[in-house]
Formats: structure tokens, sequence, C-alpha cells
């Protein structure tokens, strides 16, 4: 008797999670190798892409629904990751963005949410399919409805390569400047990593490294809700210790469910099982909030003192927990801090708590960077570059991922809102120093790797 109540109560527990507290698969996402699909022939290659796309992925939103629906599991997203594209560029030559239609094209086809892999790993160069490819990032996102792109442009092992990071801040502008006409959402699609991992669910970041299989299903978990919900049953009398446990515990119970869905995905689909990402992603929704998480630990305010000394302890509780459960854990595991898609960051970034200092300091101990941030629309290029060094400089030294999505509005200014709608939110334009970082980042070169990238 005592086994099948102990049953019940957890089946009780889990059914709480998803119908109160935003429990849910955020994606499961397909990554698939390209690189047999190379051709000297660029409408050769995109007719190949075109077909390896939609014969890999026939099932694959077929069969997240049903899983969804025997489970009873909410599944938000289904999306692909492919090969960086600028590897094929490099044998094909030819216009970049014909290859975004044919991504764009299939992710329609299938009736997928985001295709990601419009990429370039140039943290220590750029051949001339790199370069070619990110040029061409502004047209491509403005074309294309589904396609999200990345650029690496640093890693602690090669440095940072100061040529690409100049580069972005023109293309992050660039493509807002395109698609201003609706609300600058091609920013919004584009990442700019240091130390990118190859196996991240997530979009927009996600491509397929080439060290992965041929065709690999990897899945992404949220619960910030959850999580917030157990820090308030433990009181505000429990230590800061135990509230480490109580988060590892229930990232724990999170991650078993990621790691089912996962490996029963897979399992139908005749493909292996690559990682689970558990990450607090968050979500407009009341409720479905990292800041939250924060505040419940005992802030004010997210983005007040003591706000990243919680995130920390947030990060490594979440990601203990996730390794107690699974073997399997993987690409950014931890928590996201997106300020448009998080209600407690909005409103944090709005009262002026947050700023994007704050948001710096908080990347180094966080799973990603400077993400989901609305600039004012007059800021100029050197200055996106300059954000996207010192993220590269936080990843670089501390050996970590870290990344910069900022939407420069254009024709709004600070105090004025952006909206974007689902998952990626609304937000405030956030005020950014006005002094010049141009004449650094004109110097180009390369920042070298740190002391410690010698360990071999």
């Amino acid at each position: 008797m005592a086994i099948l109540r102990q049953s019940a109560d957890s089946i009780l527990e889990t059914i709480r999670m998803i119908d109160e507290e935003y429990l849910d698969i955020r994606t499961v996402t397909m990554g698939i190798s390209l690189l047999d699909c190379a051709d000297s022939d660029i409408d050769r290659a995109c007719e190949k892409i075109h077909a390896k796309l939609t014969d890999k992925a026939r099932d694959l939103v077929a069969t997240a629904r049903n899983i969804s629906r025997e489970y009873g599991i909410p599944i938000v997203n289904t999306r692909i990751a492919v090969t960086p594209i600028s590897l094929l560029l490099s044998v094909s030559g030819g216009d970049p963005v014909k290859y975004a239609l044919a991504m764009d094209r299939a992710a329609h086809d299938l009736g997928i949410n985001f295709i990601g892999g419009f990429s370039a790993l140039v943290q220590k160069g750029m051949t001339a399919g790199d370069e070619a490819l990110i040029r061409a990032i502004p047209d491509a996102l403005a074309a294309t409805e589904f396609v999200c792109a990345s650029v690496n442009v640093g890693s602690t092992k090669a440095g940072i390569n100061m040529d690409a990071v100049k580069l972005m801040g023109q293309v992050v502008r660039e493509t807002a400047e395109k698609t201003k006409d609706n609300n600058c959402a091609g920013a919004s699609k584009l990442v700019v990593f240091c130390n990118a991992v190859e196996d991240n669910p997530f979009m927009a970041g996600a491509f397929h490294g080439i060290t992965e299989p041929d065709c690999v299903i990897n899945v992404g978990v949220s619960g910030p809700g959850v999580v917030r919900e157990a820090v308030r049953e433990a009181g505000p009398q429990a230590s800061m210790d135990a509230i480490a446990e109580v988060i590892k515990k229930t990232s724990f119970k999170i991650t078993r469910m990621g790691q089912l869905v996962g490996t029963e995905t897979a399992r139908r689909l005749g493909l292996p099982f690559g990682i689970v990402d558990l990450s607090l992603a968050p979500t407009p929704a009341v409720g479905d909030s990292v800041a939250r998480i924060l505040e419940e630990i005992g802030l004010e305010q997210c983005g007040g003192p003591g706000t990243t000394a919680c995130l920390a302890m947030l990060n490594d509780a979440v990601k203990k927990g996730g390794v107690m459960a699974s073997s399997a854990v993987g690409g950014l595991s931890g928590a996201f801090i997106p300020v448009s898609e998080d209600a407690g960051m909005i409103e944090a970034a709005t009262a002026g708590t947050l700023t994007i200092e704050k948001l710096e300091a908080m990347t180094a101990v966080c799973s990603v960077g400077l993400d989901m941030i609305i600039l004012p629309g007059d800021t100029p290029a050197d200055t996106i570059s300059a954000l996207i060094a010192d993220e590269a400089a936080i990843g670089m030294i501390n050996n970590k991922t870290t990344a910069v999505r900022v939407i420069p509005a254009i024709g709004k200014k600070e105090g004025e809102t952006l909206e974007f709608g689902g998952l990626m939110g609304y937000g405030p334009v956030m005020p950014v120093k006005k002094t010049s970082a141009a004449v650094m980042v004109s110097r180009g070169g390369r920042i070298p790797s740190p002391i410690h990238s010698l360990k071999n």
C-alpha cells in the first residue's frame, strides 16, 4: 500500500507541475548532418538539403504530438538543427540566401517551429565561405520565417576573433534594419556565441555539430514555475544550502521527464537519443519566470544586490539535479535570463532595477548571456560589437558558453516597448552607455586565449 500511495503521490505531483506550474518540454530538436548534401552546384546542394530534411524529419511533428497526448506532457516546440551552413558554402559558393530559403521551405513543409544552423564557427579566423554566410545573414533572416542564425566568435582555446566581432556588430544592426517593419524580428533569431556547444536544442543558437551522429534527438526541458513553487514551499526560514537542495531535487524530477520524452521520441523514430538540456527557460506567462525564483529566494526585485549570488546558486543546483537524473545531460543546461521572455525580468528592467551592466555580471554565473535585450534604435554597430566582445571575454576566461542576442529597436528610444509575441514576448528599450568603443573595435585582430587554455 505504501508503495502504491507513493506512486500515486508522484503522479499527482507531476500533474500539478504541468497544470499549475508551467512544466513543459520546451523543445524536441532533431539534429541532422548536411555534410553529405555538399555539392559544387549550390542549386543541387539546396535540392539535396530539402530532400534530406523532409525525409529524416517527416515523422517528427506527429511523433511529438502522439507522445504529448499519450503521456499528458506538453511539448511546446519541434525544431531542427543542421550542420553549420558555412561548411557547405565553402564547397558550393554562390548566394548563401539560397541555403536559407531551402531550409525555410523544408521547415514549412514539415510544420516545425524553427530550424537552426545558418551558422559559422569563426573563433580563430574566417574562410571565404564563413564571411559570405555572415554577410548574408541580414538578407537571409529577412527573407525567411523559420530560419535561425548563429556565429561563434570566440573560445577558451582560440581566443576572440575581433575581426568577426566587429563584423557581427554591423550584421546585428543591419538585420534589425532589414526587419524593422516586423518589429526587428530578424535580430531575435540571431545569436553570437563564445564556446558554442554542438548539441544545444534551444533556438536561436542551435546547430548540429560535426562530431554529432548523422541524425539525433535532443530535448530541452523547462520549469521555472516548478522551481519557484518548490522554493516557496520551503519557506523563508530555510537556509541557503537547504534551498539549494530543494532546487536540486526539483531539477531531478524535471530532468526525468525530459529523459522519458527524449528516449521515447528517439525509439519511435529509430534514432539515437542525444541529450537532455535542463534549462530554466522562461516565458512571458505569469509564474513562468527565472526572476521570480530569485525573488522567492529573498530578493526584493531581480537586478538588485544579491542577484548574482542567488543566480549562481540556482544555476549550480539545477545542473547538479540534472546530472543525478540522467547521464545524458548536455546542451546549455542551467538558468536562462532572456529579458523579453521573462515577466519578472521585464518588470525589473522597466523599473530600472535590472540594467545591462547587471545582466552582464549575471552572465558570468548563468547558462548563456545577454539574451533578448532590446537596445535603442540608434545604438551604433561598434557599441553592439563591444557588448559582444565583453560577453565573449566572460565566456573565454571562465571556460563557459556565453552569447549575445540583442535587438536594436529601429525607430524607438529608451523607455519605449518592442513587442514580438509568443514565447519571445516583449520588453522595454533598455539604456546603453553612450561612451564609444569604436577605436577598440576597429583594431581587429584577435584577443589571445587565456593561459589556462594551454591545458592538454
